[in-house]
């Protein structure tokens, strides 16, 4: 049988937004009965039809890296960072502060992964064309906890435009959910076509050029490093 190529997803954000619910929610289609603090790193992995319905589909092995938000280890997880193919940032929507922090989740993996993200050392600027089109890193910013608000700030959140969040900074699609709800990623939802855009975009820039051509760059084997 034909080895199937993988890519590397980091899951980044505050501890306690709810990476470890997302990831499992989305490797496996269904809730976490009882998440528990992930300590380093835990992989989740999906399979995932590149292009489906399409004559380019094909397989792909999606390893969901969910990285531990603990303070204590911010000067050790770097070395979950590199390879770095995609980004999910992941914040509480019930918290502010998180969604703030995203930004420096984002420059704390760029700089570990050889990027210069910090112009003139400013944690707070941060440049789109860093992460605008096809040679950059694709990002998706995904918002949980969205059953913990009121109807009133929900409608809010859900209609309201993305004016100076971290998404439009990045030019990336932003999702909010209830990470307890399986329906939430259900196949052919809003957010469902933006999470597999998503990692399309991830398996296209590793793995295809311009042309469409195949750029070979490793296949998955459960016994090598990522």
């Amino acid at each position: 049988m034909a080895a199937i190529d993988k890519v590397r997803v980091l899951v980044v954000g505050d501890s306690g937004v709810g990476k470890t619910s997302l990831t499992h929610l989305i490797a496996n289609n269904e809730p976490l009965t009882s998440p528990g603090w992930t300590v380093g790193c835990a992989v989740e992995v999906k399979l995932h039809e590149y292009k489906e319905g399409t004559p380019s589909q094909n397989t792909f092995f999606i390893e969901l890296w969910d990285v531990g938000g603990s303070i204590s280890h911010m000067n050790t997880r770097g070395v979950f960072y590199n390879p770095t193919h995609g980004i999910i940032l992941v914040h509480d929507l019930t918290n502010k502060k998180s969604h703030d922090n995203l930004q420096r989740w984002l420059i704390e993996i760029l700089n570990k992964d050889g990027k210069d993200a910090l112009k003139g050392g400013d944690f707070l600027d941060i440049d789109p064309e860093q992460f605008l089109g096809s040679t950059q890193i694709p990002i998706l910013v995904i918002g949980t906890k969205l059953d913990m608000l009121d109807e009133h700030h929900k409608n809010k959140i859900l209609n309201k435009t993305s004016a100076g969040s971290i998404a439009e900074q990045c030019g990336a699609d932003e999702i909010c959910l209830n990470c307890h709800e399986a329906r939430s990623l259900a196949a052919g939802t809003t957010d469902s076509v933006k999470l597999s855009r998503f990692f399309d975009k991830v398996i296209e820039r590793k793995y295809y050029s311009r042309d469409t051509s195949r750029k070979y760059a490793g296949s998955y084997n459960p016994s090598l490093p990522g």
